[in-house]
């Protein structure tokens, strides 16, 4: 029986396809971010609308007003003002942005991010400050 008593470690094709792995998620990385960023703004605009909507003086179009002018001062593209539902349920004012988020990554190959966790009822309190 012969032993082999020199250690060997990863090759040049092993640590080639590492490289390329973690280039890959670097990549995804950096170009997925943005859009998780533009998430949290829209997500803290529409709550801003949410809480500051008074069902005795206001309408759903200053709901929709106020929500153009955010969305258009902070330069949010992945959705617009129109894109917010907004309904009458129960008769409470109900908010809802869910969104779709697709990002090209390269060639044919893109990543779609789904946010589906910004429905708000308006007049009520979401944030602690």
């Amino acid at each position: 029986m012969k032993t082999n008593n020199r250690q060997q470690g990863m090759g040049m094709l092993g640590m080639l396809i590492i490289a390329v792995m973690v280039g890959f998620f670097v990549m995804s990385g950096i170009r997925i971010a943005p859009g998780l960023i533009e998430y949290q703004t829209v997500r803290e605009l529409v709550i801003e609308a949410a809480e500051e909507f008074d069902d005795e003086e206001d309408t759903i179009a200053d709901i929709r007003r106020q929500l153009s002018g955010s969305f258009n001062m902070n330069q949010i593209k992945s959705i617009g003002p129109r894109d917010v539902d907004i309904t009458r349920e129960n008769g409470k004012v109900v908010l809802n942005a869910n969104y779709e988020d697709r990002i090209p990554l390269f060639w044919r190959i893109d990543a779609v991010v789904k946010y589906d966790d910004l429905v708000f009822i308006a007049g009520e309190r979401y944030s602690d400050d």
